[in-house]
């Protein structure tokens, strides 16, 4: 099967493996695991404004780890950022990089791994799995 993780599930798959749930780190050894370009965006913000100080790969470095590690890289396409207006904007939930995740889940017709328990809301129109 075929899923999509979000930020936090490949930093911790990455540097803090423990804080994936078994299920979690089940599902990433046995089947197609995909990260977004948008991810590697968010990273990279993240890093320049020291928001992720304890993450220091490159993002170079990075796409090798991801790559290296069996996972394929998403290319953000024009179906991605359409269905990004049919994910309901909760006043509560407004992170454009949780946003374009989540509708780009909804585009490829693929499941979300994340940590975040406000990708709940998207339910059922996004398919969501919590680590």
């Amino acid at each position: 099967m075929r899923y999509l993780i979000d930020t936090q599930i490949l930093i911790w798959a990455l540097i803090s493996p423990e804080k994936l749930s078994s299920s979690t780190r089940d599902i990433l050894q046995g089947n197609d695991i995909f990260v977004s370009q948008m991810t590697f965006l968010e990273i990279a913000i993240k890093q320049k404004i020291g928001k992720l100080t304890e993450f220091d790969l490159s993002v170079e470095a990075l796409f090798n780890r991801v790559e290296q590690d069996g996972f394929h890289v998403l290319s953000l396409a024009i179906p991605h950022i359409a269905a990004y207006d049919n994910i309901t904007l909760f006043q509560n939930h407004r992170d454009p990089f949780d946003r374009i995740l989540l509708a780009t889940a909804l585009s490829e017709a693929m499941p979300i791994i994340s940590a975040d328990e406000n990708f709940a809301l998207y339910l059922p129109q996004v398919q969501f799995v919590k680590n």
